[in-house]
């Protein structure tokens, strides 16, 4: 069973979104919240698996929400549901540490896989957000990188380990990444694993993050 917070400022999507998620037995709503303040005192009492939230909401937003719940380092995780169209502030919430991102007109089976996906520790971006959400953060990235040459959790990687950190930076899947290096999926699971824990990433999404700031992934990057 999958605890989840529902977070959003319209009543109504709020009621639609608890109404799909209890017509499924691997979901449970623990809970609902209007605006971001509430959603961090509510993750905090009911530390669900995972906090279904809206990004634009009065107050704290959905970004500055996300931020206070990563750094409070319990055990949920952060779905975010935006238009990204208009939502400029995409990549500020991949740096706040959301392990996912679906778009709002997602389909319930979208959504429901997406919430388990994030819930067993995976990262999840809708397949119309991957490309523009990754040259979205590309164009924010600082002008200074970090060298990779300098970087102690570079230089612990393997040759393998490296490639495979680069192939999750230009947006792979595992699929794509074994059929690339023909390697098994769950080979190219364990490296993926491997690889977070040596650079201290939580999920894929930051491993994302690092490999554009140390320069080994690029828009556009075949």
């Amino acid at each position: 069973m999958t605890t989840v917070l529902v977070v959003d400022d319209q009543p109504l999507q709020r009621y639609g979104f608890h109404l799909l998620l209890d017509s499924v037995p691997e979901t449970d709503v623990v809970g609902e919240a209007a605006h971001g303040a509430e959603a961090v005192r509510k993750t905090t009492e009911l530390r669900p698996d995972v906090v279904l939230m809206d990004v634009r909401m009065p107050g704290m937003d959905g970004i500055a929400a996300t931020r206070r719940i990563v750094a409070a380092g319990g055990r949920s995780r952060v779905l975010v549901l935006t238009t990204f169209d208009l939502d400029e502030y995409v990549h500020a919430a991949i740096r706040a540490g959301a392990s996912g991102f679906l778009l709002k007109d997602a389909r319930p089976e979208e959504l429901l896989a997406g919430i388990r996906a994030v819930a067993s520790g995976d990262a999840v971006i809708a397949p119309a957000l991957t490309r523009r959400l990754l040259d979205e953060y590309a164009r924010c990235v600082p002008a200074h990188r970090g060298d990779p040459a300098e970087d102690p959790r570079l230089v612990s990687l393997t040759d393998r380990e490296r490639e495979i950190l680069v192939a999750v930076g230009k947006g792979w899947t595992n699929g794509e990444i074994a059929a690339r290096y023909v390697l098994s999926e769950s080979t190219v699971k364990t490296h993926v694993g491997r690889v977070l824990a040596k650079i201290g990433a939580r999920d894929r999404i930051q491993a994302v993050i690092f490999a554009y700031d140390h320069g080994l992934a690029r828009p556009n990057a075949d």
